[in-house]
């Protein structure tokens, strides 16, 4: 019987020992851990507690793993910010401005009133001083070239007298304006050192994508020196400031006072130039703006050399190309700007672009809206020979052009001829210009922006050359006729203008939901030359035949504004 007892309790023995060598580290693991804690308490100035077989942590004594990096917070960048902050100076203008009028009457007192003399003298003396008072703003710039070069927005030195660049060791110096764009907000500025500056470079700002860190330097409401840090919010954003918007977004704070400060990204290049903010308040929310270093780098570069810009021209008109303007010239989706007309004597006056074709890219980069096309000619060197590439007669084509210069609007304003006697592009949805290339209100020349319709000098044709009169033809829920000298003036339309006049839209219809009214001039259907109502109806009834849902018109108003539109087929 012995050995039967004896055996279990030497298996339950050997049970038992192994166990406790299974659970001794364990513990000894736990004692170890609560030293490590207490130990760094311990370095932060709490003395630990000799630990004990029999004794466990004081209840009232909260013990916590603390992790040093955590204690750091995030990453400084005091060290990125020391070295730039001496290139970053607050720009002091005065501008001397004349008071309109001649401010507020003097006040009536009645007579022999003890305040009659003084009311007399005080308004006196008044009326007497001089009407010019001079104001002060400021505003922020940043140093590019050691020599003394300065860029800041073209609004912070818009009409000042005195420019002053105050930097940050106190240092005043009178800077003077080497020149301006006022379609990127941009001025370079140069002032006079007696030692080197400290400089800043641009950066790529192409290479930054969205939830970037950006760092910006400035100088809010007269602070100077102020550093603030954010992210990249958006890009390539439009806030109607000019022809060439692509902003980039930040939620660094940006306000009054920092425009024409540097947006830094993390290696201290300039990336950026903060011009706006979107602020109910004034101050900011979260949502600032600024310049972006690929296209402020070329345009501070063309002010150093000439003083001013000199922009590609490519010389037509565009609009947007809507999903319905898509759809009736069998493009796959709305992209591309639409070439509304093409202006005489133009770089492409040559037929290599015409009206009606959707331009997709220009030398190399994509044309994905609009708006992209003013930016990416512009940004082109002048006398530069690019490919373009087309959407003409449902396929794609490349052609070359070789650009033009750009000439400001008051140049091209003064070279324009009478406005009442050539078609123009109308205004967009918006009842603006914007998308305009070229700026000036004039086609110039005799040209009437047709596609490859140019009528030559002798646009007014003789009675004998006119079509013969038709009788009113429906199409599209509206009425043509042929253009006469009668309906012409009964119209009011211009004698440039050439096409089918629409006599009668039918309300609720397909011509009246795009806006068409009588008056209006159908100048082409799906890029055809239309002449009288029948070959306009016809061209509408192959259109159908094809399968198209809609049909582009050309449409000219009685002054010659020239506008396409996509018309939904019946």
């Amino acid at each position: 019987m012995a050995p039967t007892i004896r055996l279990p309790f030497r298996r339950s023995f050997a049970l038992l020992a192994s166990m406790a060598l299974i659970a001794g580290p364990v513990v000894g693991g736990a004692e170890q851990a609560y030293a490590q804690t207490q130990n760094s308490g311990a370095a932060a100035g709490a003395q630990a507690p000799a630990a004990t077989n029999n004794q466990t942590p004081p209840a009232d004594t909260p013990t916590m793993t603390m992790n040093p990096a955590m204690n750091a917070g995030p990453a400084s960048v005091a060290d990125l910010a020391s070295g730039l902050l001496d290139a970053v100076v607050n720009i002091s203008t005065s501008q001397k401005v004349k008071d309109e009028g001649d401010g507020p009457a003097t006040p009536k007192v009645p007579d022999n009133s003890p305040f009659q003399d003084f009311f007399n003298d005080f308004f006196k003396n008044r009326n007497n001083e001089d009407s010019n008072r001079k104001v002060s703003s400021l505003g922020s710039g940043f140093v590019i070239d050691a020599a003394g070069y300065i860029v800041t927005n073209n609004h912070v030195i818009e009409g000042a007298d005195d420019i002053e660049a105050i930097f940050p060791n106190g240092t005043k110096l009178k800077a003077k304006l080497i020149g301006t764009d006022t379609k990127t907000d941009l001025s370079l500025l140069k002032v006079e050192p007696k030692h080197p500056l400290t400089a800043v470079k641009f950066g790529d700002s192409s290479k930054m994508r969205i939830g970037d860190w950006v760092m910006a330097i400035g100088n809010p409401f007269g602070l100077g020196g102020s550093v603030t840090i954010g992210i990249v919010s958006a890009r390539g954003r439009n806030i109607n400031a000019g022809p060439y918007d692509n902003f980039i977004q930040t939620d660094a704070a940006i306000n009054k006072g920092n425009s024409g400060g540097p947006l830094f990204n993390m290696k201290g290049e300039v990336i950026g130039i903060n011009t706006a903010i979107i602020s109910p308040s004034g101050g900011s929310i979260g949502i600032g703006f600024a310049v972006p270093s690929e296209l402020a780098e070329g345009v501070v570069k063309q002010l150093r050399d000439f003083g001013e810009t000199r922009r590609g021209w490519l010389g037509v008109r565009i609009q947007p190309v809507t999903d319905d303007v898509a759809n009736s010239l069998g493009l796959g989706s709305a992209k591309g700007a639409l070439v509304a007309g093409v202006i005489k004597g133009g770089p492409v006056d040559n037929g290599t672009i015409k009206a009606g074709d959707v331009i997709l890219k220009f030398d190399g980069k994509d044309v994905a809206e609009m708006r992209d096309l003013p930016r990416v000619v512009a940004e082109s060197p002048v006398g530069k020979e690019v490919d373009v590439i087309i959407f003409r007669d449902g396929k794609e084509q490349t052609v070359k052009v070789t650009l033009g210069r750009l000439e400001n609007s008051d140049q091209a304003a003064a070279a324009s001829t009478d406005k009442d006697k050539q078609p123009q592009l109308a205004p967009d949805g918006d009842g603006n210009h914007d998308g305009v290339i070229n700026p000036d209100g004039g086609d110039g020349g005799n040209d009437d922006g047709m596609d490859g319709q140019d009528q030559g000098d002798n646009q007014q044709q003789s009675p004998q050359a006119q079509p013969p009169a038709q009788a009113n033809t429906s199409i599209l829920g509206m009425k043509l006729a042929t253009l006469t000298a009668e309906n012409r003036k009964s119209f009011g339309i211009a004698d440039s203008v050439d096409g089918v006049v629409i006599t009668e839209v039918a309300p609720g219809s397909a011509a009246a939901e795009k806006g068409l009214k009588p008056g209006d001039v159908v100048v082409e259907v799906a890029q055809e030359f239309v002449q009288t109502p029948s070959a306009a109806s016809e061209k509408v009834a192959s259109l159908k035949r094809e399968g198209r849902r809609n049909a582009q018109l050309m449409i000219a108003s009685p002054s010659g504004d020239l506008r396409f539109i996509a018309v939904a087929l019946e």
